[in-house]
């Protein structure tokens, strides 16, 4: 079916579903969260306050990069108000963390490698003293050279900041033979591509609180993105079992991957064990935030691509050097993630594709939304619009001729057994009325001196964790007093509104109105351990592991009603939070009549679920963990107004086009879609944080620019469903990928509109203005 709504900021969507067998799938179901976030009532992490408080600090290094000679806290600690001042000698475990390689110090003993690191922690009865007593602590250092490039930091000659040395992974895909691929072309394009070092920008900041329970168990309430793995590295750093630690993760105001990693846990454990049994808070300022948060891995990609007259892609060859920071985090994946998907979503005979994550003294870069994908994705769709431009052939048709189908080879070697919705996202860009009547909308710029283009881009993202990672699913289903439904799922609600969907499969298998079921996630005594809410897997694995675990739940609803009505369970259905003997209907008991027996004979009301997500049999070697089983794809048309005498942009219209297996909710696709072409427009066009010589210069939001409501264009959501086979309901993820190719398609339409190719994001007016002069017009291309 096809359905229009018009959007209250002006938005205009259209979305194609097959969700009429459902009563709550597919369906425009209202967001569970909504009402409370909307009128404030929700109280996140941040915003409590506790009996008998005190205020944690942390004390951040002076330098980049120095030796630390001396810390005396002295003075700290005798300041009136002061709690407790603690230093790495306070640390009883293990004395690092990191998801990856743990070699980022809780608090740092005798180096310091970026102004991120941690080097003192503070806690006092005011957050003013806390400060004050900051200040108070005397560290001495001994400046070492900053390592602030990363191509330098591969070189001899540069300091090095690990033991292991600078190059921390290095990952590489070869397939064919892309030097005689190279003879055989007709064409060659080359090209290097720089992006830059975005921030997360979520509106709640790092913090938490921390407080030791009188049963002795140790509670951090704190956001995360994976509060099974916090709690795994909270214990590890205090060397207590993790059984007497509990961690609530969710909810969370903003992540985006920047708070899947340890923000302020550790802290907030250290000193809840030595603050008398009063709880801690710690919150970070915005400055804060900027200094010491994760970032995007700011990459440099040199891309050559051949290609034939046909328009045929014979040869990608890559070369993909992230800067990871000072430590490991999610680097080594994200350089691998970022391998696997630099050819796109083609079959491209002959690779030879390499990435590096080097070590520097830039802050710390970890995970972020599209992980990787959105920094290498330009090269091969620039390069398809290039070839496509000199053979004079329709940006859609060459990336039909190239796209791989189900069951078809990769540019990376592997068959794709999975869904693949390229092909249906192209045809509907094809089709939609920007891209059909996208001359029309070019002669219609708001100034004379203003000039508008329009672009197409695709991309795909893989779904969960690849080769190599364990990966798997779970929840439970409890029956409660009042007769409603309790689902647990260890995901995290981190604003994507998961726990609605996850609502929603409970209600459509369990047959009852969402009215009756209540979602808990991310608490570790709450919830099962269900794996993290990233890799875009909070969908397809919450949602297969309420599948999993809901036909015990229905069994135990219908052999529990059978043994109270001496009827076979054989006959018993569920409508409605009833148990009904189809044989006679009036033979029935609801829900809470069934807890009240349960209850009554202390039998349990409560089931569990869990499953192993499907995975590739063989790694491709050398890779890093690909390639993933399942992956998403999207396809992204855009309109640009360039202002040609400053350079400006502007975007004036986005059609998203996403193929994620079946849609489980319209609006909360449409909330995906939205947010993520709003974030790849700031990608693209305007955010950047600024490091020089290791030391940030931007500071907070007031010399950060990103996207506000003004630079919001209208975006039409245009679903393909191509269900994915391994889940019941047919979804797969989509969080990540709505990110990706408007990036390209962005730089691409910026070419229509102006002829100037910008190769260095953010595509600034400087930029833009810069490429317009003809002197740097000239294509690096080569004919043969």
């Amino acid at each position: 079916m096809s359905i229009k709504v018009n959007n209250p900021i002006g938005k205009k969507h259209r979305q194609e579903t097959s969700s009429d067998r459902f009563q709550w799938i597919g369906k425009r179901v209202p967001r569970i969260d909504g009402p409370e976030k909307v009128t404030g009532e929700l109280q996140y992490m941040t915003d409590r306050s506790y009996p008998n408080m005190v205020w944690g600090k942390v004390l951040r290094a002076k330098y980049p990069h120095a030796r630390i000679t001396n810390i005396d806290t002295t003075q700290a600690k005798v300041l009136p108000g002061v709690i407790c001042v603690l230093t790495y000698r306070d640390i009883p475990g293990f004395n690092g963390f990191g998801i990856v390689t743990p070699d980022q110090p809780v608090l740092c003993e005798d180096v310091v490698r970026c102004t991120a690191d941690a080097v003192a922690l503070v806690a006092a009865e005011t957050n003013e003293i806390a400060e004050e007593a900051l200040n108070l602590i005397q560290v001495d250092y001994e400046p070492l050279e900053v390592v602030a490039d990363a191509e330098y930091a591969m070189t001899e000659q540069a300091p090095q900041l690990h033991p292991d040395g600078n190059i921390h992974s290095h990952v590489k895909i070869n397939n064919g033979d892309v030097n005689q691929a190279f003879e055989e072309a007709d064409y060659i394009f080359e090209n290097t591509y720089y992006s830059p070092r975005q921030m997360h920008a979520f509106i709640e900041t790092e913090g938490g609180w921390g407080m030791l329970e009188e049963d002795g168990v140790l509670t951090i309430q704190c956001p995360g993105q994976y509060a099974y793995r916090d709690r795994l590295q909270i214990s590890r750093a205090l060397g207590l079992n993790p059984e007497s630690i509990h961690v609530i993760s969710s909810p969370n105001g903003g992540a985006f991957g920047g708070k899947d990693e340890i923000t302020v846990q550790i802290y907030l454990a250290l000193l809840a064990l030595h603050s008398g049994g009063r709880p801690v808070k710690i919150h970070l300022s915005r400055e804060e935030s900027v200094q010491a948060g994760m970032k995007r891995h700011p990459f440099k990609v040199q891309v050559k691509t051949a290609a034939k007259k046909d328009g045929t892609i014979i040869a990608n060859q890559v070369r993909a050097v992230a800067d990871t920071g000072a430590y490991a985090s999610l680097g080594p994946a994200v350089i691998a993630l970022a391998v696997e998907h630099a050819c796109g979503p083609y079959k491209i005979p002959h690779v030879d594709i390499e990435g590096f994550c080097v070590y520097t003294n830039n802050g710390i870069a970890g995970a972020f939304r599209g992980f990787g994908v959105n920094q290498v994705c330009v090269g091969i769709e620039t390069h398809l619009d290039m070839t496509a431009e000199k053979i004079g052939m329709d940006p859609i048709e060459i990336r039909k001729i190239n796209a791989y189908r189900q069951g078809e080879t990769s540019s990376i070697g592997h068959v794709v057994k999975s869904s693949v919705g390229t092909h249906q996202t192209l045809d509907k860009a094809q089709n939609c009325d920007l891209w059909v009547n996208r001359a029309s909308y070019k002669k219609q710029p708001s100034e004379p001196w203003k000039k508008r283009g329009v672009a197409v881009a695709t991309s795909f993202h893989g779904v969960g964790m690849g080769i190599g990672t364990p990966d798997y699913g779970a929840a439970s289903i409890e029956l409660l007093p009042d007769g409603r439904l309790k689902v647990a799922v260890g995901c995290e609600e981190i604003g994507t509104g998961n726990g609605t969907v996850y609502a929603q499969v409970c209600a459509e298998m369990l047959h009852c109105d969402m009215s009756d079921i209540t979602v808990v996630q991310g608490d570790t005594s709450e919830t099962l351990d269900g794996g993290t809410v990233t890799a875009s897997r909070s969908i397809y694995t919450g949602s297969k592991a309420i599948a999993t675990v809901a036909p015990q739940m229905i069994q135990l609803l219908a052999e529990t009603a059978a043994e109270i009505l001496h009827t076979p369970a054989k006959n018993m259905e569920i409508e409605n939070s009833t148990v009904i003997d189809k044989k006679d209907p009036s033979n029935s008991l609801t829900f809470i009549e069934i807890y009240d027996y349960l209850s009554k004979a202390k039998a349990s009301t409560k089931v569990n679920g869990h499953f192993y997500l499907p995975k590739e049999k063989e790694e491709i070697k050398g890779s890093g963990g690909a390639p993933h089983h399942i992956y998403g794809y999207m396809t992204h048309v855009v309109m640009v107004e360039v202002d040609t005498l400053t350079g400006e942009t502007d975007v004036l219209r986005v059609v998203s086009i996403p193929d994620c297996g079946r849609v489980m909710n319209l609006q909360g696709l449409e909330g995906q879609t939205e947010g993520g072409a709003i974030m790849g427009i700031g990608y693209t066009l305007y955010e950047d944080v600024a490091i020089e010589e290791g030391y940030h210069k931007t500071k907070n939001f007031a010399d950060y620019i990103f996207p506000t409501i003004r630079e919001t264009p209208e975006i039409e959501t245009i679903p393909v469903e191509d269900p994915e086979p391994t889940n019941p309901f047919g979804a797969k993820g989509i969080g990540e990928v709505v990110m990706i190719p408007i990036i390209p398609a962005i730089m691409s339409a910026i070419y229509d509109a102006t002829g100037a190719r910008v190769r260095h994001l953010p595509a600034t007016p400087e930029r833009i203005f810069e490429a317009m002069k003809p002197m740097n017009k000239s294509a690096p291309i080569s004919s043969r």
